[in-house]
């Protein structure tokens, strides 16, 4: 073979492999989704530890509860911070954050609701019941904290220090998700009776039904326009209520594991696939999948600060965050 026959042959071969590269490459893609471009993960300190619930702070900090731990998490300036509490957490799913910064947790083994300062001081309310069993929790405009209490199947307001609960009729009415909309009331989800529950600003509560049977709600969340988000599990759905109208957003034959709910300044809705290790994104009826860089990751909370940022609680041992400027393409 001559030296200009092999420069050819030599030229002919690394055009095949590139486009072979390529095709592989858009194969993949479509696999998985976004490729994972411009996560920031944050590692526990404790490898021990599994972040669950997380809320974003007025000033950026972003607050964790840990699964089995006598802490709660905080990233503050880049830096991850173990706070110490007294007891052992079991299933912290619910926690908020005031307008004050401080931070609200549901504390099911103490049997109450306790309230953390920056500086990591601890006010607890017992709830003083003999069974203790809670959901999600949210903080008002008015600074009145709500919590799904389910054993006592109530959602309840603490206010001043003082418990006010308005109890479900239903006694399949146990509460779950819990979200304050900006006109003052408070939405919430019940997961055995298949319903929305509207909690009104002087106290009276209407139910709706969701349209999929046994869909099993979950997290739920308020946009700054006033519809009302949330998931279904069971039902492997987004849905939207407004106008005194639910409708359902379907994501597939595929059950993807939803988890965690938040709205975003641009008005798109985001939440976590569990089971393809992803985050959604909803937006202008389009959803679009970003895969998490780690294999086996596991996306349990979603929350999303001032500027974009979407933070996630990752219960193989992360949170994360993808960058506003990653999010919004």
């Amino acid at each position: 073979m001559t030296a200009a026959a092999r420069n050819r042959f030599r030229k002919w071969w690394i055009a095949g492999v590139l486009a072979l590269v390529l095709i592989v490459a858009l194969s993949l893609w479509r696999l998985v989704g976004t490729p994972a471009i411009g996560f920031v993960e944050y590692r526990m300190l404790d490898p021990k530890d599994t972040p669950t619930a997380l809320a974003i702070a007025p000033d950026g900090t972003v607050w964790f509860t840990i699964d089995f731990a006598s802490a709660i998490g905080r990233i503050r300036g880049g830096k991850v911070e173990r706070l110490p509490k007294a007891q052992m957490s079991v299933e912290p799913i619910g926690i908020a954050v005031a307008a004050d910064g401080s931070v609200w947790f549901t504390d099911t083994e103490s049997r109450q609701v306790s309230r953390m300062t920056p500086e990591g001081a601890i006010n607890s309310i017992p709830l003083e019941t003999p069974v203790v069993r809670l959901g999600k929790i949210a903080v008002a405009r008015d600074g009145a904290v709500w919590i799904a209490e389910a054993s006592a199947y109530s959602i309840t307001r603490i206010k001043d220090g003082k418990l006010e609960r308005h109890v479900i009729e239903s006694v399949r009415g146990g509460p779950l998700g819990v979200a304050a909309a900006p006109d003052g009331s408070v939405w919430v989800t019940l997961q055995s009776a298949n319903q929305l529950l509207r909690v009104a600003p002087g106290g009276k509560m209407d139910a709706f039904d969701i349209p999929t049977r046994s869909s099993s709600p979950g997290d739920i969340a308020v946009d700054r326009d006033g519809v009302v988000w949330f998931i279904e599990f069971r039902g492997n759905r987004i849905g939207r209520f407004t106008d005194g109208r639910i409708d359902e957003i379907p994501l597939g034959a595929e059950s993807v594991g939803l988890t965690g709910l938040a709205t975003a300044p641009d008005g798109s809705v985001w939440f976590g696939m569990l089971r393809k290790g992803s985050l959604g994104r909803l937006r202008e009826g389009t959803i679009k999948e970003f895969k998490l860089p780690r294999e086996g990751a596991r996306p349990y909370s979603i929350a999303v600060d001032a500027q974009g940022n979407v933070w996630y609680t990752d219960i193989s041992g992360i949170v994360g965050m993808l960058p506003a400027e990653t999010a919004i393409k």
